[in-house]
């Protein structure tokens, strides 16, 4: 195969769910692994947990790079292209060294008994072959679904981050925080710093770390953040991070990340936890790590797209995410209407999610997602419907349309919100790549 887009649809057909196709365990990759003769030539930080992930791997990978150390992120899903899972110095990686990865993964995996790789085990082992070819100094992976039976735990984590834990993916994990959290310590190790930035972590957490003898930093005894107010002007608000190293209290005043809203404070402490426990192998300065965080963009994090009417997308989920995103969206000031661009997968808690909104929205454009995980629109609008959440609704048969009404509908004064799923803030940033 010569083409990106042709190895993709081969590693859709390598299992039999594609592409969506979840099977937790570690023996394939562990075998296809052995078979690559993969070898870890470098720290990795392992980044966990239910909301955060993708934030704290790009304030680790924007630092390191304002560092001066050449660094590999692998995150998923992806928004446009399958590229941006796996960059380098915060550029995705060019199609030709994707299928030049690929092509090793396959042999290896022929080799290793024709094993059916998932989409997400085929992808992992193939970042890593990026890596190694590219000679990073510092790879920052982020875990795919839980993290003691997540591919990516085939690595051995120098440093592990568990960002927050909250219900999601409840059919794989468990029906509680505890089952999850038991789930999301499985990426510590022995003897390693394992962070957490959950400010009430579970007691499944805590006790998995003791038994395994992992070093636990947690945010609030450990480490964390303090709001310092400046001088009325909002452009100087600063906040202040602070760690404990030994008998020291170390404190750094910081302006706050680029990312928006409060929570991503919690993302940013964690982030230089790590750098805090990692720094006798990796030296970073704050010279690195003010422009590092006030520099980090993440596509569909809060992203606020300039312009009139307010555009805001979001890839929140789960009734954590969309609490936050309430929280956020109250702190940014008068709209007349504000008009939601929704699609969600059928196994999120879609009611509990929307029910932050109740009242708050004014115009429902409701998009159905396509695969075996897809809802439709007309089952959103039962939703709407059956839980009292206010506004009129329209139903739609993608995001991107859903996204090209919406901002023929919405006046300059009003604002649009597109979440629910990365596929849906996909579709909308398709909408509004189209010219008029």
């Amino acid at each position: 195969m010569k083409y990106l887009n042709d190895w993709l649809r081969h590693l859709e057909g390598l299992h039999p769910k594609g592409q969506a196709g979840i099977e937790l365990g570690l023996d394939r990759i562990h075998r296809v692994k052995e078979a690559l003769g993969q070898t870890q030539h470098c720290p990795v930080i392992m980044v966990g947990g239910t909301n955060g992930k993708g934030s704290t791997c790009a304030y680790l990978a924007n630092i390191f790079d304002r560092a001066g150390y050449k660094v590999g992120c692998y995150t998923s899903p992806h928004l446009l292209a399958y590229n941006e899972r796996v960059s380098l110095n915060g550029v995705p990686v060019s199609d030709e060294a994707l299928c030049a990865a690929f092509v090793r993964v396959e042999a290896a995996r022929l080799r290793a008994g024709q094993l059916a790789l998932t989409y997400f085990e085929f992808g992992t082992l193939a970042a890593w072959e990026v890596f190694s070819a590219a000679g990073v100094e510092v790879a920052v992976l982020e875990v795919g679904l839980g993290g003691r039976l997540d591919a990516v735990n085939a690595y051995e984590p120098d440093i592990s981050i568990v960002t927050t834990v909250a219900l999601d993916h409840t059919e794989w994990l468990g029906p509680d925080r505890e089952s999850i959290g038991f789930e999301k310590a499985g990426i510590f190790r022995k003897g390693k710093p394992a962070l957490c930035a959950d400010p009430a972590p579970p007691r499944s957490l805590l006790d998995h770390a003791s038994a395994i003898g992992a070093e636990l930093h947690l945010i609030g005894r450990d480490f964390g953040f303090e709001k310092a107010q400046g001088d009325g002007n909002e452009n100087r608000l600063q906040w202040r991070w602070w760690c404990r190293r030994g008998d020291r209290l170390i404190r750094r005043s910081l302006a706050y990340p680029g990312l928006r809203g409060p929570t991503q404070l919690l993302n940013a402490s964690v982030a230089l936890a790590a750098l805090e426990a990692i720094a006798e192998r990796l030296r970073v300065t704050m010279q690195a790590i003010r422009p590092g965080l006030i520099e980090t963009e993440l596509p569909g994090r809060f992203q606020v797209v300039p312009g009139k009417p307010s555009i805001v997308l979001d890839v929140g989920h789960n009734p954590q995410a969309v609490k936050v995103l309430a929280d956020n969206l109250s702190s940014m000031g008068f709209f007349n209407q504000t008009h939601v661009v929704l699609g969600m997968l059928n196994d999120k808690d879609i009611a509990g999610s929307l029910m932050p909104l109740r009242g708050k929205v004014d115009t429902w454009h409701l998009a159905s997602l396509g695969g075996v995980r897809g809802t439709s629109a007309p089952v959103l609008a039962s939703i709407v419907a059956d839980n009292n959440l206010g506004g009129d609704v329209y139903c739609h048969e993608s995001p991107l349309e859903a996204m090209s009404v919406a901002k023929g509908q919405a006046a300059e004064s009003d604002r649009i919100l597109a979440f629910g799923s990365f596929y849906t803030v996909a579709g909308a940033l398709e909408a509004l790549r189209k010219k008029p």
